[in-house]
């Protein structure tokens, strides 16, 4: 029971990034360049622990193929969900400017970003959780991908929707419910994979990686080169290259 708890106050963490965010667009008024450059740090950080401690470590424990069917069944099902929530008015909902549609523009918008914020968020906690179950403790290039990337994605799509006439109450509400989500999901992570084979684990895993990758490229990725734009590569590389050096101390 205490690994469970403990997986589920790393997810909770997490998930603040994103209440932490979503408080700064809010209250401070953050320049768009700034929150793209933000942006695009966090998914270099994002894909350098997907290679590095994600897919390689499912590969080794599970082995490639159930690796690679995992990914890419990630890939395909975030596609397909993602897909679905656009037609009801979530396609902008990581954007900062007014992209995000308002509720009278399109009914039923507010809740299909609700539901996309957490189609976000819960591969990341389930990976969290997971990544306990080898009794070595949680990986701190996981946790510091997560939580850096969480930070500007709360602040850019908050950001998006108070500009859309969003309330207080809604962005919030949302946000803290993800945060209370990510916990719940990176303590069922632990809970349910602790007894599967390696093949399993692995797989989970690597469904989770694929996720991850598939939503860094349709949404915070666009966000953040429709501002930063020749230098969003770069930033991203500083990104990619801290990430792996926090890896390589903490191995």
């Amino acid at each position: 029971m205490t690994e469970v708890l403990e997986a589920g106050a790393w997810g909770a963490l997490g998930g603040a990034a994103l209440v932490i965010g979503a408080a700064v667009a809010w209250f401070v008024r953050v320049p768009a360049a700034v929150v793209a450059g933000v942006m695009a740090f966090g998914s270099g950080v994002l894909i350098s622990a997907l290679a590095f401690e994600l897919v390689q470590e499912a590969a080794d424990v599970g082995g490639v193929v159930p690796t690679v069917v995992g990914f890419l069944s990630g890939a395909v099902v975030y596609m397909l969900a993602n897909a679905l929530l656009a037609r009801h008015g979530a396609r902008h909902r990581k954007r900062s400017q007014r992209q995000q549609p308002r509720e009278e523009e399109h009914s039923g918008s507010g809740a299909a970003i609700a539901v996309g914020a957490l189609l976000d968020g819960v591969p990341e906690s389930v990976v969290l959780g997971a990544s306990l179950l080898g009794g070595g403790g949680v990986s701190t290039a996981v946790v510091a991908a997560v939580f850096i990337s969480n930070l500007p994605e709360g602040l850019s799509s908050a950001a998006g929707m108070k500009k859309a006439g969003r309330s207080a109450r809604y962005v919030f509400g949302v946000w803290g419910g993800i945060a209370l989500a990510s916990a719940v999901a990176a303590a069922l992570g632990y809970l349910l994979l602790g007894s599967a084979s390696p093949e399993v684990v692995a797989a989970i895993t690597a469904v989770a990686a694929g996720a991850i990758l598939t939503m860094l490229a349709d949404t915070m990725i666009p966000e953040a080169f429709e501002r930063a734009r020749t230098l969003t590569g770069l930033i991203a590389a500083v990104g990619f290259v801290c990430a792996f050096a926090i890896s390589r101390a903490g191995g």
